[in-house]
């Protein structure tokens, strides 16, 4: 396995213990439809969390929040609604984004909480972290 590839997934396992630390409940993880792809799905006290997981060895180049761009997050509003279908929940729902930064565990954790949403998304609306 490559070793951004190795990194990106012990980033994820990382994020799942962060957020079953926290109170969450794991629904799914690495969640896919067609080219469409959710890192973590969760539940909140009720509330369908998706999360995207970006995981870097540094920040010197960019802040690893600032990967989750455009078309990312409209990708990832595409998948949450299919999910959403797919089990026929109509509950409230949220996007996060989980960064991680470090060569190895324990990696350097910063979670946004309800980083996006689908309005600003259509709107081109930006969200401070993510300019």
């Amino acid at each position: 396995m490559a070793q951004h590839n190795e990194l990106g997934r012990l980033g994820e396992q990382q994020a799942c213990r962060y957020l079953a630390e926290k109170g969450y409940s794991l629904l799914a993880r690495n969640w896919r439809l067609g080219h469409l792809e959710i890192d973590i799905i969760a539940d909140y006290f009720g509330e369908v969390v998706f999360v995207e997981v970006k995981t870097r060895s540094s920040e010197a180049i960019a802040e690893a929040v600032k990967a989750v761009d455009h078309e990312k997050r409209a990708n990832l509003i595409d998948a949450a609604a299919y999910y959403m279908s797919q089990n026929k929940l109509d509950r409230p729902f949220r996007f996060d984004i989980i960064t991680l930064v470090g060569h190895r565990p324990p990696f350097e954790i910063k979670h946004y909480v309800n980083a996006f949403t689908p309005e600003g998304v259509r709107n081109n609306a930006e969200t401070p972290y993510l300019r």
